[in-house]
């Protein structure tokens, strides 16, 4: 039980990695907030320890009251996990719309300032500090061709991530990313370019370029987590933690 009692906000909760991260802060006996803009996807475990909030993470508002209800709720927040994400079909530079742009950067990227802004203050005040947790990618560090718009909101995050971590030390809130490598959920078709085959993509490239020779499963990542947030990890942060099956070497 190693996050027996902390409190996890979990953004992003209803995709392949969020769920099974989820399950498994549960599991090690944590009070869970799950947030996404599809949370009723996610089935209620009928524990006290559980909340599972409505929120659209672009929207400064909402994401304040997803602080505000966590705090009603349980009375602090020791971890956020931001895990939402969204892919981008491989796509020539010149032929990315700048609403495209704009949308995989507010998801990806502004998102994650928008929850660590709302949720500080209160990591702050309490005894402890706090931990965040950024799920960025790594893409970002082995880059593939026509993923620009999703590489540049990974590697804003990693560069955002060790940005808190210097500023927010004093405070002992520790900051950390987890980059994935090509993971086994329904983001990864999603990578295609179009008209290409999903199936034959998700092996010749995705799975093939993994030295371990598998795709990275959510529970992989959901368990780099759980030790990122554990006080095991209680001298770790501004670390980026390469989950991807040696994809980074």
């Amino acid at each position: 039980m190693r996050l027996q009692d902390k409190v996890a906000i979990i953004v992003g909760a209803s995709g392949g990695m969020g769920q099974e991260t989820v399950k498994r802060f549960l599991e090690e006996g944590a009070m869970v907030v799950a947030a996404d803009l599809n949370v009723e996807k996610l089935q209620d475990p009928g524990k006290d320890h559980f909340l599972r909030v409505k929120t659209d993470i672009t929207v400064p508002e909402q994401v304040g009251d997803l602080i505000d209800q966590t705090l009603q709720r349980f009375g602090r927040v020791d971890a956020l996990v931001n895990i939402a994400g969204i892919a981008q079909a491989a796509t020539p530079i010149e032929e990315v719309s700048e609403q495209d742009w704009d949308r995989i950067m507010a998801i990806n990227t502004k998102s994650i300032f928008l929850t660590s802004r709302a949720v500080v203050p209160a990591m702050k005040k309490q005894v402890g500090g706090g931990v965040i947790v950024n799920v960025a990618s790594i893409a970002a560090v082995r880059p593939r061709p026509g993923l620009n718009a999703y590489i540049a909101s990974k590697g804003a995050t990693l560069a955002f991530t060790q940005a808190l971590a210097i500023e927010l030390a004093e405070n002992k809130i520790r900051v950390n990313a987890v980059n994935p490598g090509p993971a086994d959920t329904q983001m990864l078709g999603k990578f295609t370019a179009e008209g290409a085959n999903a199936e034959d993509t998700r092996n010749a490239i995705f799975k093939d370029s993994v030295p371990l020779g598998e795709l990275i499963q959510p529970q992989d990542i959901a368990n780099a987590i759980v030790y990122l947030s554990s006080d095991e990890a209680r001298m770790v942060t501004g670390s980026i933690f390469n989950i991807d099956g040696g994809r980074g070497i």
